[in-house]
Formats: C-alpha cells, structure tokens, sequence
C-alpha cells in the first residue's frame, strides 16, 4: 500500500480527507496533511490525523482503559458472529473506501477488509487512543480523529460504505460522504442484548424504541435495503465480563470496584446472550 510522504497515511485515504475548518482538499506535507488556505495537521506515526475541531460532545471519547477492555473483549471471539454478519451483508466493494464511524478499535472494519483486499479504510472516532488501535500494525487502514456530530471531514462521494457499529449516526453527513449506491450498515443492540447482566450488575439498558428512531433519522435520505437480526449465546468468565462491562457506556457511571463485587458474585461461566439488528441503507440517486 502506496503511503503519503514520511507517513503511514494510505494515500487514498488522505484524498478522501478535507479540511475540518474549511473543506478544502488535504495534501500531504512532510509528515503532515495542509489545505490551500494554510491549516495543517500532523499525521501520527501510527497513520492517523487528528482533524477534531472544539472540545466535542462531553462524555463522547473513550479512555484508553476502555479500549483496552474493547481490545481484550474482542480478542476473545465472542463478537466474530457479528463481524461475519457484516462482511455477508455488505455490497461489492471493488477498491472502494470504508468509512468506520465510530470506529473503536476497528476490529469490525479489520473483518471487513479482510473480506474485501481491494478496498482501504478510514477508522474514524472521537477517540484518539481508539483511532491509533484501528490503524496500528493495519497499512491498508487510515485514520483520523472526528466528533461524528460535527460535520465529517471527508469528501463527498467520497465513500463506498458506512459502518455504524453500536455508535452515534450522522444522517446528513452519512448521505453526504457515500456515493450514489453506496451503502450504510447499521449494528443496533436490542432490549434483549445483554439481558441477563444489564439487571444483575446494573448495566444502562438499550432504551426502547432504538430501531424505530434509527429508520426515521435515516429513510428521509437513505432508503431501506436489508434488515437482519441475530442472537446467540456467549458462555463468559468474569473476567470476559469485566471487559465486555468495562468496554460500553456503563464503565462511565459505576466505580471499578464496585462493578468487580457484582461480577464475583455471579457464579461462572455465565451465559449471556447477545442480540443485535443490522439495517442496511442505500444513498439515493
């Protein structure tokens, strides 16, 4: 994979990149990307560009504990079954660019490479230590650090696919930046997801409503081409369910210790089942 001077920056993915400030084109620059009107912005060793403009949405970044729990979680093969559903359900992708919106650690968007040789990624998160785990040792991976409310800063047209694993949407800016056919996968957790720790351990719970809230943010613009739901059984040890615990939203509101006291309590391993819905969007002419 051809690399953006004294960078990893896949060059395909830096010609998709624009200017957080004003939507110009980026080149790279020794070591660093630069529109025409003079804002620059330096690509980390790893392969990514910090393009986050203002403080973003509070509460919206994981900490490095939290991808570290992701990392570990992932690693333990309980989440393949989704990866797998992804990869079945997206379009051909020929050499075209996916955009993982909301990356986390890229483990979904690494699956879908793997499928898929031609095609390049764009790890996107709040996140920086999450974007740095997305691309790192990933050469056909590029990244760049962005609040997914704001506007994106990629080009229009820009991209063949969409992921948006368990994270925020952008309607608008996902319509604006897929090109015309191209499709948005959306991986959405139901009230069952999880069930059997969200009341045990005092997990936040999927709100009711989720999928009925996504289709109507998202068909003004997109229109429906696929929906699947999938549930299976994970068998976790507690410490499985440390990191699956640590990795979400809930790591945020119960202390460490507290959250360890609920888990050594349950007796192990404990089966968990995971429930989710992937709606598959499509741009419109």
């Amino acid at each position: 994979m051809t690399t953006a001077a004294g960078s990893a920056l896949p060059v395909r993915v830096r010609a998709a990149l624009r200017c957080p400030l004003c939507a110009e084109s980026l080149a790279a620059e020794s070591g660093a990307v630069r529109c025409t009107h003079g804002h620059a912005f330096d690509i980390a060793k790893q392969g990514y560009v910090n393009l986050l403009t203002g403080k973003g949405a509070p509460g919206s970044s994981d900490g490095m504990e939290m991808v570290r729990a992701r990392q570990t979680f992932l690693a333990s093969g309980h989440y393949a079954p989704l990866a797998r559903m992804l990869v079945e359900q997206l379009p051909e992708l020929g050499d075209g660019l996916v955009l993982d919106a909301g990356c986390g650690t890229g483990y979904y968007l690494r699956a879908v490479l793997d499928a898929n040789p031609d095609a390049v990624g764009l790890a996107g998160d709040a996140a920086k230590n999450a974007v740095r785990s997305a691309t790192s040792g990933a050469p056909r991976i590029g990244g760049a650090v962005f609040d997914i409310w704001q506007g994106l800063p990629v080009q229009s047209g820009s991209v063949a696919a969409v992921l948006n694993v368990f994270a925020p949407r952008n309607p608008r800016e996902f319509h604006r930046v897929l090109t015309v056919g191209g499709a948005l996968l959306v991986l959405t957790p139901t009230s069952a997801h999880l069930a059997e720790l969200v009341d045990r351990l005092g997990l936040l719970s999927v709100e009711q409503g989720k999928l009925r809230r996504a289709d109507a943010e998202l068909t003004p613009l997109l229109y429906p081409a696929g929906r699947e739901q999938l549930r299976f059984t994970m068998r976790l040890t507690h410490a499985e369910i440390a990191a699956l615990v640590g990795m979400g939203p809930t790591a945020r509101h119960l202390p460490e210790d507290t959250m360890r006291g609920r888990i050594a309590d349950l007796a192990e391993p404990v089966e968990v089942a995971a429930e989710v819905v992937l709606s598959v969007y499509r741009r419109r002419g």
